[in-house]
């Protein structure tokens, strides 16, 4: 007698489907067909699946809101002139800028040996840099490098008064 290649499953979810095994080596059906059954059909694992992608968009989107929120009132407390770019780079640029300088002075201030006075010179040339793609690139950046990153900055990263530039 040979080995059945349609096995009924009866899935973790209640649902239930004939199953075709013949793909399986003849000693691996069974095995199988028992792990199948411990699933959730093909349905409702789309289904939980799609949830969680949902709830995981909706985490993030408030996660990111919520860093936003952060980093604009960072921005107010300590002066920060406003950034130029896209509506998109500028709101992603002034996230990187909270969290580049906020790293930079754990590092370099509370951690290292900056002086107060030193780490002032380090925030007034962090807000001569306006353009939010520059803020963008250094979001990797090493906070220890922070100094050295801002007097490496072009009069492209700078604003300007002359509107004609």
């Amino acid at each position: 007698m040979a080995v059945k290649t349609i096995w009924h499953i009866t899935y973790s979810c209640g649902h239930q489907a004939e199953r075709d095994l013949s793909d399986r080596a003849v000693d691996r059906r069974a095995g199988f067909a028992e792990w199948l059954a411990k699933q959730e059909c093909t349905d409702c694992w789309r289904a939980a699946k799609e949830g969680d992608e949902r709830d995981k968009a909706a985490w993030l989107e408030a996660k990111r809101a919520e860093e936003q929120a952060e980093s604009e009132a960072w921005t107010e407390q300590y002066r920060m002139p406003p950034l130029e770019g896209t509506e998109r780079a500028v709101g992603w640029g002034v996230r990187c800028r909270h969290q580049v300088v906020a790293a930079a002075y754990i590092a370099l201030v509370l951690e290292g040996k900056t002086s107060e006075t030193a780490w002032e010179e380090i925030e007034e040339a962090a807000r001569t840099i306006t353009r939010s793609g520059w803020w963008i690139d250094q979001r990797s950046s090493e906070p220890d490098d922070l100094a050295e990153l801002l007097q490496a900055a072009t009069e492209a990263d700078r604003p300007t008064e002359n509107p004609h530039v």
